[in-house]
């Protein structure tokens, strides 16, 4: 293990080049948002920078990458992950990288498995893009390219910062990214503010369909390939739905099941009375943080949902 501060990644950035950035896979908007807005800043800088392709990003954060993604046959000299915490994470394409050697990772998940040369490494932070932030004000002023992909970032991770994982230093880095101009009204609007109206219906199937265990303390949502089919919704329509119902008065753990389409299923756990996520989803063998977390399940939807009760339920009894 071979951790550096946000301070000694900047120095390092500063003295490489060429540099390619892996964001994980299904991404979300603080992965894009990090490596838009480090690829921007690298750029600045005079430095030859591109984004990994092949990120999957829906077309909610596809938009933010446009310019950044490496041309076919671009060969880096420094490798950096962004927002990836395990070696699973890796895109299809970003495997091939770890296979050759991630130089720098920049994380804030207490579950990092330190696969990189080197680790900038703050699991008390709200989001990966508050990392990003400290390191590009170290490397000079940070613009409004820069700013628009790590407001995502932040703003995302935190769920408009509403999330338990939002600190003082959160508002302040989203402050001094609404200084440098950029327009978090249609930011917001576009990220919190608006849904399809297939989401409308998953959601609507979902409340239908939901399970509520301990007096409605837990919530769980099997998410099936068939229900999917019946909202008419794809991948694009289903941004954080783990978060959904937690908005439900009383619910404390909220337990999102996806049945894949390869097989199997993925479980995400947001928590907000206590209970430790990552806890839970490490003895399904995944990880996160401890109010959100997530693991896969091989086995049927039902199957999953009764492998991640009982976590929940060995968790509660060995930590009360």
């Amino acid at each position: 293990m071979n951790s550096i501060t946000y301070q000694e990644a900047a120095a390092f950035l500063r003295e490489h080049d060429r540099y390619l950035i892996l964001t994980h896979k299904r991404p979300d908007g603080d992965t894009v948002g990090c490596a838009a807005g480090l690829c921007a800043g690298l750029r600045a800088l005079g430095k030859q920078a591109h984004v990994c392709p092949g990120t999957g990003a829906t077309h909610l954060f596809a938009p933010y990458l446009e310019g950044y993604l490496a041309p076919e046959g671009y060969v880096p000299d420094t490798v950096v992950s962004v927002d990836i915490a395990a070696r699973g994470l890796f895109t299809q394409e970003g495997e091939t990288w770890l296979e050759r050697g991630v130089d720098l990772a920049i994380d804030h998940h207490p579950s990092q498995e330190f696969f990189a040369g080197v680790t900038c490494l703050d699991a008390g932070r709200g989001a990966c893009g508050e990392l990003i932030y400290d390191i590009l004000a170290q490397l000079g002023p940070v613009t409004a390219a820069m700013a628009v992909p790590l407001y995502v970032a932040v703003s995302t991770d935190t769920g408009c910062f509403q999330y338990s994982n939002t600190t003082a230093t959160t508002h302040r880095i989203a402050a001094a990214l609404m200084e440098t101009g950029i327009d978090t009204f249609a930011l917001n609007k576009r990220h919190f503010r608006t849904k399809s109206w297939a989401r409308l219906q998953v959601e609507r199937l979902l409340v239908e369909r939901m399970h509520r265990y301990e007096d409605g303390k837990i919530a769980v949502a099997p998410i099936s390939l068939s229900l999917m089919d019946e909202a008419g919704a794809t991948e694009e329509d289903m941004e954080d739905i783990a978060a959904f119902l937690g908005q439900i008065e009383g619910v404390e753990t909220s337990i999102t099941i996806r049945e894949k389409a390869e097989g199997g299923c993925k479980l995400s756990v947001r928590t907000s009375g206590g209970l430790n996520a990552t806890r839970v989803c490490a003895l399904l063998g995944g990880g996160g943080h401890a109010a959100a977390a997530g693991c896969s399940v091989q086995g049927s939807l039902a199957q999953a949902e009764e492998a991640i009760l009982a976590a929940v339920r060995q968790v509660e009894a060995a930590h009360g």
